[in-house]
């Protein structure tokens, strides 16, 4: 039984998209390149595995270098999700120092990023 590469990718994107709220495939930077190469990953070594080209000492370092390959991933997003968190606080602050400017008349500058 081989893996279905493209329904592998769309439930990592499912997984990741539900745990963080937001759909990840939207984030700026986010690369589909990333999970095909996990989903590859994982084909060779279910592949491997099964016609016994890849023992249990390789698979289980096969294993921990796919888990790897994740965390990077999860690295990568936690990046952009701090990159979009940071647009969004400055996004709010600056319609906070816009509405609080326009009511007293004085010309507030926002305070840089967080």
């Amino acid at each position: 039984m081989s893996l279905d590469l493209n329904q592998l990718i769309s439930d990592m994107k499912s997984a990741a998209s539900q745990v963080i709220n937001q759909d990840v495939s939207l984030l700026r930077g986010f690369s589909e390149r990333q999970l095909t190469a996990l989903a590859k990953q994982a084909e060779l070594i279910a592949n491997g595995v099964l016609t016994g080209d890849i023992d249990e000492d390789l698979r289980d370092f096969f294993l921990d270098s796919l888990e790897d390959m994740a965390l990077n991933f999860a690295k990568t997003l936690r990046g952009l999700l701090m990159a979009t968190i940071e647009k969004v606080w400055n996004a709010i602050v600056g319609v906070l120092w816009g509405a609080i400017g326009t009511a007293t008349g004085i010309d507030l500058m926002p305070p840089s990023g967080q």
